[in-house]
């Protein structure tokens, strides 16, 4: 693989722990980003979403209490308020290049290395 494979992750979230460590058993080099430490903007995360292909409500995650009064959002809405709580992201997202992939389960991110 040449393009650079950056995992965005949460650190207590055990799909990217899980993810984390398949990453290091492939041998393949990666950047890891919290991206609690490191939040994303708006614009970041629209490039994300461009690159897994998916609907915006796809990355949602539907259970979090705040995402309870995004049912009527629009995009540009439910986008700003994922940037505003992270929490709302589902995760985690690996990247390469023009490809994203969300690795639920964590073991999705073997078929993207290939």
């Amino acid at each position: 693989m040449t393009d650079k494979i950056v995992i965005y992750q949460k650190p207590t979230c055990s799909k990217c722990r899980a993810t984390l460590s398949l990453l290091k058993e492939s041998g393949e080099e990666f950047e890891s980003i919290n991206y609690y430490e490191t939040p994303l903007t708006v614009g970041k995360l629209r490039e994300l979403i461009q690159k897994l292909n998916l609907p915006v409500r796809d990355i949602l995650r539907k259970d979090e209490p705040a995402a309870h009064n995004l049912s009527a959002a629009s995009d540009d809405e439910i986008i700003k308020a994922m940037v505003e709580n992270p929490d709302l992201i589902q995760r985690p997202i690996v990247v390469s290049g023009n490809r994203a992939k969300l690795c639920r389960p964590p073991e999705t991110v073997m078929d993207f290395l290939k």
